[in-house]
């Protein structure tokens, strides 16, 4: 066997390997699922799955201020990304930009009521689409199990360091 058949056979077993496919899984059903969830929420409520995610955080503590460095944290945005997409929020009357008044450099987003009205509509959506797709297909004891695994995951990953 030559070096270029033995390294094809390598490329092959790793391409095959179990966690390669297992994480393949993941990726696959995650991405999916939220395509589900983006699709449906556009459909019926006229936002995509970003944009219910920002309103998510917002709506989550009545009165909370929330800047928007927070908010790109937390669904994972740049600075620029998450300007751009409170610029669309607030042209579609969704949030509102306020000043800190704690640091004047600092601007503060809150959803307006139009779109709380949005978000509580979505949140129904998001979770039809999440029960059929994330719950029903699961047993309930392998649901607890698979949901306690995220965290675990989660928590390793926010926890560890490269």
């Amino acid at each position: 066997m030559d070096a270029v058949t033995r390294r094809g056979d390598q490329a092959a077993r790793a391409a095959n390997s179990r966690l390669v496919h297992d994480f393949g899984l993941l990726i696959k059903a995650a991405t999916r699922l939220e395509q589900r969830i983006d699709t449906a929420l556009r459909q019926d409520c006229g936002i995509g799955h970003t944009m219910f995610e920002v309103l998510i955080r917002l709506c989550r503590q009545p009165g909370e201020e929330v800047s928007q460095r927070v908010l790109a944290d937390d669904v994972t945005l740049t600075s620029s990304g998450i300007t751009r997409l409170v610029d669309r929020m607030e042209e579609a009357g969704l949030v509102r930009r306020v000043p800190s008044p704690e640091d004047r450099r600092s601007v503060l987003v809150e959803p307006t009521d139009d779109g709380r009205a949005v978000f509580l509509r979505a949140v129904a959506v998001h979770a039809r689409v999440v029960e059929r797709y994330f719950v029903t297909p699961v047993a309930r004891d392998d649901y607890a199990r698979l949901t306690g695994s995220l965290h675990q995951i989660h928590q390793a990953l926010r926890d560890g360091t490269d």
